[in-house]
């Protein structure tokens, strides 16, 4: 049962009890008066469930008969009765009558305990803890003491103060007896189940007689068994089941106990890898494997390292093929996995539940949210503008942008990603617009984006370029060239000089395509008259076909992305030495992020103090700038990966790295 659905029925449950009416002796017969058999009648009513009519019988009856030794339970009956109706107030009126104009009658406590109840169900809390203590000092029945520690206990808890709830039914419990007990009792569980493992710890070595040392023993090693704190979790649970051999929740702490060897345990030195080793994403798996296997001799063949256990499973992109090669994993009892690269979502997810920490290797959103166990060291669009906008806006201090982006979902992904990391920064977008993705000419669109598209109104133009016109026109009738200026209104060369001058207010101009669609587009800015402005694009233009379609016209253009195989870093250049001479090729971004990935799995696992899986996302999370290749890399507290991109430029035939 639910915390908060507990309380409320324990609330009702002790609300029903404390409030049931005094037991009315009946008169003997020769003593019945009409007011009694008035009262009886009210009390049949009131035992029903007729509330309404109940309390329209005892109202009259304390109308009428206000001097009778019934007149303060009528009242108790017309309190209690209000405060179900939620009429606190005429409640509590009711409460005070009998404390005032019946201080000797016994239902005197009663109405002090009902009176404080109604602030309490009114959510009054402050009322209570401020008006409990000067009750408490007039009232000598401990079952009335009682009810007040409790009902303090019971604000606490509501208010999310367990350990203070606690103090006050320790209290309540030196007042209890019969029933009682087994309710103070419940709410003692109620209130240990909230407290964190701290304060238990902080109870546990200041042991107090009033409290249930039993339970809070038993919430210590259940609270560590959650965190994962699996080696104290084992010796509190074994502690526990040492000191208390008959308790009753004995089975459950041994259940605990079973379940933390079975899942908690692993070989440390097992690494899982989950990869598209066949199907439509094949190659980018192989490349994968690659990058694995260099990390595993490199790691390996330092004799200071333990040896490594790498098993690889193909999911061929698939999420079936990939759910199986999970379960195998975890029956394997691998300490961590790598990937996969495209069925993340559904791996992370599976991993999670195993309870086993997984490195994922994509872009997609939200993937580290899934839960702790799920990492992601990749590559993301928002890395990306966050390089961009830090270069252009905090480096060059340029703080105008344009943005041309493709309708489709990359394109306006980094668009929005882009402006809204622009305004963060400080930057603006002065002009935005779109085409569509199956396009080669892109005139309209640059056109809008400079203020060229629309024509200019007569009547805004200025005077003096009316005047102009006039004066150019009648020149040219007089040399009878008019009719031959007019028959190519869209002509470049000479009729360029009557076109409008385009409207560059940007300092940069952000295109989130591919590199074929930017080798088309980034000539026709040049043919629009764009000049000057720096143009940025995504990892997307660190290709050589960018520079092959488009050269002359994309130097200096200005890009991210996750690794530079010509990168002037000693790092750099020894990975792609070895693994040149190890595969005859140059590594790319895929095989270096999965070197980088293995090599943070494999320094974590063979750390000393890892015991368990648990430690494996606490050191990862712990990560403090890991020097790979693909650059400097930590965790945040979601798992998703922090870190400093390359920025590239185009110079000449090739690309450079900038500082």
């Amino acid at each position: 049962m639910k915390f908060k659905c507990a309380i409320i029925l324990l609330s009702a449950v002790l609300f029903i009890w404390a409030c049931a009416p005094k037991p009315v002796i009946a008169p003997a017969p020769d003593q019945v008066t009409s007011e009694d058999e008035f009262f009886s009648r009210a009390e049949q009513l009131y035992e029903s469930e007729s509330y309404d009519e109940a309390l329209a019988l005892y109202d009259e009856y304390f109308r009428r008969f206000p001097d009778k030794p019934l007149a303060a339970a009528a009242l108790m009956k017309i309190g209690i009765i209000r405060a179900l109706k939620e009429n606190y107030e005429e409640a509590r009126s009711a409460f005070r009558n009998i404390i005032s104009a019946y201080p000797t009658s016994s239902f005197v406590p009663d109405a002090m305990v009902e009176e404080l109840r109604t602030y309490y169900q009114q959510g009054r809390y402050q009322d209570v803890i401020e008006l409990a203590p000067d009750m408490l000092k007039t009232i000598d029945s401990w079952t009335h003491i009682f009810r007040i520690y409790a009902l303090i206990g019971d604000v606490y808890m509501t208010q999310g103060a367990p350990i203070d709830a606690l103090d006050y039914y320790a209290r309540a419990w030196e007042f209890a007896s019969g029933p009682e007990l087994e309710a103070i009792a419940e709410k003692f569980k109620e209130a240990i189940a909230q407290l964190d493992s701290a304060d238990v710890a902080i109870l546990i070595q200041h042991p107090d007689e009033s409290l249930p040392m039993d339970y809070l023993l038993f919430q210590l090693g259940l609270n560590y068994a959650l965190e994962e704190n699996y080696g104290d979790a084992l010796m509190i649970l074994n502690q526990f089941i040492e000191k208390y051999p008959a308790h009753e929740n004995r089975i459950l702490a041994e259940s605990l106990i079973d379940e933390i060897k079975k899942n908690a345990f692993f070989k440390r030195y097992t690494i899982g890898c989950l990869l598209p080793l066949s199907g439509p994403y094949q190659a980018f798996g192989q490349r994968a494997l690659q990058g694995l296997e260099l990390a595993q001799a490199q790691f390996s063949s330092q004799s200071s390292n333990p040896p490594l256990n790498i098993i690889i499973k193909d999911t061929g992109a698939d999420p079936d093929k990939t759910i199986t090669a999970l379960e195998e994993l975890y029956r394997d009892q691998v300490a961590a996995i790598i990937g996969p690269i495209v069925t993340s979502e559904i791996a992370a997810r599976e991993a999670q539940q195993m309870g086993i920490p997984i490195i994922t290797l994509t872009q997609k959103d939200n993937i580290p949210e899934i839960g702790d166990k799920v990492f992601r060291n990749f590559i993301t669009p928002k890395m990306q503008v966050q390089t961009l906008t830090s270069f252009t806006v905090e480096s060059l201090g340029l703080y105008r942008f344009a943005i041309l982006y493709p309708d489709e979902t990359y394109g306006t992904t980094f668009m929005n990603l882009f402006w809204d990391q622009l305004l963060e920064s400080g930057g603006q977008v002065v002009a935005v617009e779109s085409y569509k993705p199956d396009q080669t000419d892109f005139s309209d669109s640059i056109k809008k984006l400079v203020g060229l598209f629309y024509e200019i109104p007569e009547d805004l133009k200025p005077v003096e370029e009316e005047l102009a016109d006039d004066q150019e026109l009648e020149d040219a009738e007089t040399s009878g060239q008019a009719e031959d200026q007019t028959q190519v209104p869209g002509a470049r060369g000479g009729a360029k000089e009557d076109e409008p001058e385009p409207i560059v207010d940007f300092d940069a101009i952000f295109i989130p395509d591919s590199p074929g669609k930017a080798g088309q587009i980034v000539p026709q800015l040049a043919y629009h008259d764009i000049k000057d402005v720096y143009i940025l694009g995504t990892n997307l233009w660190h290709s050589d076909s960018l520079i092959k379609i488009a050269q002359q016209y994309v130097q200096g253009a200005v890009m991210p992305d996750g690794f530079f195989a010509a990168s002037p870093s000693p790092r750099v250049q020894k990975f792609v030495r070895d693994f040149e001479e190890t595969y005859q090729e140059t590594p790319d971004f895929i095989e270096a992020i999965v070197y980088d990935t293995a090599m943070i799995l494999f320094n974590v696992v063979s750390r000393e103090q890892i015991r368990y899986r648990s430690e494996i996302r606490d050191e990862l999370l712990n990560l403090d700038a890991f020097p790979g290749v693909t650059g400097l890399t930590r965790f945040d507290e979601n798992g998703d990966a922090q870190k400093k991109l390359y920025l590239l430029r185009v110079k000449g035939k090739k690309f450079v790295e900038l500082e």
